[in-house]
């Protein structure tokens, strides 16, 4: 078998080249990947002492969120580096941190 037939499809990203957007102050968004039907990869670097602006509504699919480093906090408790948590479709949150934090972000639905 060869490799170029094997990693048809294949797609791939660097953070460092990924096209960053400011979402809020210290809050910075790398795309990593889209997908059909709005399915997307992302990567979410939040300074220290850093707040969403409003609240995170996941609609209309879940968001699947991956702590990479840091302390992430969603308004309720706080997630250390290696947590994961699924937030279902029409959850909400409030994402913040203390320490700062970065998180890998995938949304199966968009």
């Amino acid at each position: 078998m060869s490799t170029e037939s094997s990693m048809a499809g294949y797609e791939w990203a660097s953070v460092a080249e990924s096209p960053a957007r400011e979402l809020f102050p210290g809050i910075h968004l790398h795309s990593l990947w889209k997908g059909d039907g709005g399915a997307a990869a992302y990567v979410l670097k939040m300074d220290p002492h850093t707040r969403w602006r409003g609240i995170d509504v996941h609609d209309p699919g879940p968001e699947e969120v991956y702590v990479i480093s840091g302390v992430f906090n969603d308004g309720e408790r706080d997630y250390p580096e290696g947590s994961f948590i699924h937030a279902p479709a029409g959850s909400s949150h409030v994402p913040q941190t203390t320490t700062g934090c970065t998180l890998f972000l995938f949304y199966p639905h968009g």
